[in-house]
């Protein structure tokens, strides 16, 4: 791990990052959320009187990939050549994995992250009806390629 954070100047206070010298790139990044939910609010998805709460949550999904820059400060406006958030219905949730890419001097990593974390909020507000309990947790980074720091990919649980 790097020492120091990125977001400080030397003066202690907080400073969007110079990237201008930093060389263009091909960058990717693969973002996981879980929502857990029980059995019926599964079986209940097709069923919604709002529309298909994973198309839904696809669509804010992406549209919130490319509003990150608005909604965290010190992120940089990207150009993303892609966004994708596709689902896998488990037994006790769905998993979302969202994909964000771009050719820029820094990464997509807040993109993905961003998208995976807004299609699970958009599901918890399609199905909030059914359940309270739904839960939204697990997001993270599972993958990022890249950049100066080269390819990251989260390692499996043991």
């Amino acid at each position: 791990m790097r020492k120091g954070l990125s977001h400080y100047d030397s003066a202690g206070k907080v400073s969007m990052v110079d990237i201008g010298k930093k060389p263009i790139t091909e960058r990717t990044a693969i973002a996981r959320a879980f929502v857990g939910m029980s059995p019926e609010v599964i079986r209940a998805l097709p069923n919604n009187k709002k529309g298909d709460p994973l198309e839904v949550a696809r669509i804010a999904g992406i549209v919130a990939a490319k509003k990150t820059s608005d909604l965290i400060p010190l992120c940089h406006q990207l150009p993303l050549t892609k966004v994708g958030v596709e689902f896998a219905i488990e037994k006790n949730g769905i998993e979302i994995l969202a994909t964000a890419a771009t050719a820029a001097r820094t990464g997509v990593e807040m993109e993905a992250m961003t998208a995976a974390s807004i299609a699970a909020l958009t599901i918890y507000d399609m199905t909030k009806a059914l359940d309270k309990a739904i839960e939204i947790r697990e997001i993270r980074l599972l993958k990022k390629t890249g950049g100066k720091s080269g390819t990251y990919r989260r390692k499996a649980p043991a």
